[in-house]
Order: C-alpha cells, then structure tokens, then sequence
C-alpha cells in the first residue's frame, strides 16, 4: 500500500478501534520510528495489528497478523492473535498448581488445561494505556485477587518501544501483593512474507534457535518433565533451516504437537545473545529475536483454519510462526530451577524481548 493513499502506512483508522467496553475505553497507537516505518497496536488485549517494515524491493509489507477493527479484534476466531498473554502464558496442566500447600484450580479452556492465563486472560482485556512518543507505547492493567482463580493482586506495566533500528521491544514489569504465578509473553503471528489472500505459508521461511535442547510433550502438550537434546532431531534448528523440512516427519513429537508447538530452553538469554532469527525468502526480510526470558515457544500456526484478517486476507494453517519468549510450560508443577514462575511480594516480575527487523 502506497503511503500517499493513507494516513498511516498500515491503512488502519483509530475511529475503527474506539468503542467502550466495561466503562473503558480501547483506541488504536501508532509508532513510527526515523526510517518511517510502523507498529500499531490497540489496547485492548495489546494486539499487534500492524508492523510495516519494507521488503527486499523497497515495498511495505505486513510482517504480523492482526485485524482492522475492534469488533473483529474482540470477536477473532483465535482469540490470542497477536495479543499479550497473561497471568500465566502457556498451559498448566488441569489447571492445577500449588502454594505453600494450598491447591488453586484455574479456568479451564484448552482442552483439560488452563491455556493463556484462561478465557478472559490479559489478551480480553482493556489496558489502560498512554502513548509517550512518536515511538513509544505503556500499557497498564490491574488483574484482581482470584480473578481466573490466580492467587494475589497483580499489577503489570508492559512497554512497547519502535527504536529507530527497527527493534520493536517489549518490557514486562509486574509486582503482586501475594504470592502467586506468572507468564507474561507477547504472542505474535509473524508472517514475514506479508500477509496476503491467502497468506503465504512458513514452511519455506529459514528459522534458526539458539537452543541445545527442547522440552517434550504429552498428548494434553503438557511436558513430561524431560529436557531432551534436539541433536539428531526435528527439533534441531541450531543452523538455520527452513521450517517446513522436518515439519510432516513422523516423529512422535511432532504429531502430538500437530506440528512444531514445543518449549525451547535458550542458550544464554539475554539482550546480548541472539536466541532466534526467521527469515523470509519471498520478501527478504528477516527477524532477529533477543530476550532475558529462559524459554521460548515455537508454534508454527497449526490450527489457524483461515481466520479472515485484515482486509478479508485469510490466515490459513500454518500460515504465520510464533516464537514466545517465555517461562517454560507448567513451570509451577515441576523442579525446573531455571524456570519456577513464581513471584513474590516486594521481588518485581522483569522481563524483555527485542524484536529486530531487518534486510536478509
């Protein structure tokens, strides 16, 4: 879309994201960065709707999936695209967990699991929101004592930044006022070969995970407990490659997962170190990932059954790639030292995840 026939690169009105839900009011921000270049996202949920960065020929191209009013954001037949996710991203396995030796029983909505912090999780809510610049976005929510039957109040800040390096960062602070359980992640459908009708799929795009090993699933996709090595594996992306070759194999894995739907335990997170990188052979963009999380999750859309999206374009199955930086799954319910979930009083919740788009 040429910038000259719209107000915005991304071609999306504010006025088509303003309506009022619970006495709270949802709107659409804009971030623009010196190269021009775009993120829009509304404060309901914290959809990312829009990111435009330009392709290999100089066009603008849609890198995320999103939609183009309010009522189709609250209404998505996938309920978390491009959303935050919260209080505890992920799964817990039947929704169960313990606190010094009180059980909590979570809403229950993915299968016998609690997926996503629940139905009416942080992805179907209004965040209170303030745009400070041209480049920067916070969002601020209060979740109540018991709310989706989580333990302690919870206040979490999450601040989206448009550098003018093309990173769009994410920064999550929470605190609680009691102990209590968390995950907050940013679960983005990329589609870094734009999105269209229908949207291209990902399994030509080149996908590279600085992980030595991945967490295994059950038939529920709750871990087992194990950490397995992915050499000799589907599961080995330590070299790029493109994400459809292994993905049909029949390894047991992959068909529980439906596909690749798997926890990744990163090398050396941090802001320093590169956790991830896909990349587009179609547009030539490509999109390098830094975070200070320990895990991330790679979903390769394999239940997205042609969601209509922005403009009506479709978003068929495995039409867009997930990584979600992340706790791992159903920390709170096994010994994994490196990922419990768990947050106390006076101990904030940080977390932060870049992601930097780029020319391959």
């Amino acid at each position: 879309m040429n910038k000259s026939e719209t107000e915005n690169l991304c071609g999306l009105r504010k006025e088509d994201f303003q309506t009022t839900i619970n006495g709270k009011q949802t709107d659409l921000f804009i971030l623009k960065n010196s190269l021009g270049n775009e993120v829009a996202i509304t404060n309901y949920g914290g959809a990312i709707v829009a990111i435009m960065v330009p392709d290999r020929n100089g066009n603008y191209a849609n890198v995320i999936q999103g939609h183009d009013n309010i009522q189709d954001v609250i209404n998505s037949p996938e309920p978390f695209l491009s959303t935050l996710i919260g209080r505890y991203g992920n799964r817990i396995c039947r929704g169960q967990f313990r606190l010094r030796g009180k059980d909590y029983q979570l809403a229950i909505n993915n299968g016998p699991n609690a997926l996503h912090g629940g139905p009416k999780g942080f992805h179907a809510r209004v965040w209170d929101a303030q745009q400070m610049n041209d480049q920067a976005l916070v969002l601020e929510l209060v979740s109540a004592y018991g709310e989706e039957g989580y333990t302690g109040e919870l206040k979490v800040t999450v601040v989206y930044t448009f550098t003018n390096e093309n990173e769009l960062m994410i920064e999550y602070l929470a605190t609680t006022n009691k102990m209590t359980i968390i995950n907050l992640t940013s679960h983005g459908f990329f589609s870094l070969a734009g999105i269209a009708n229908p949207t291209p799929t990902i399994e030509d795009l080149e996908c590279e995970i600085n992980a030595d090993y991945y967490i295994p699933i059950d038939e529920n996709s709750i871990p087992t407990g194990e950490i397995r090595f992915v050499k000799d594996t589907p599961f080995d992306f330590r070299t790029a490659k493109p994400i459809g070759r292994d993905i049909a194999l029949p390894h047991p894995q992959l068909i529980l997962g439906c596909g690749y739907d798997h926890n990744y335990v990163l090398n050396r997170p941090s802001l320093d170190h590169l956790s991830a990188t896909l990349s587009s052979p179609i547009s030539g963009i490509a999109m390098d990932v830094y975070t200070t999380a320990p895990g991330m999750q790679l979903y390769t859309g394999n239940f997205l059954d042609g969601v209509a999206g922005k403009e009506g374009k479709r978003y068929g199955r495995r039409s867009a790639v997930c990584l979600e930086t992340q706790q791992y799954p159903d920390s709170p319910n096994h010994s994994w030292p490196e990922s419990k979930g768990y947050l106390y009083p006076n101990r904030p919740f940080e977390s932060t995840t870049v992601f930097r788009f780029r020319d391959i």
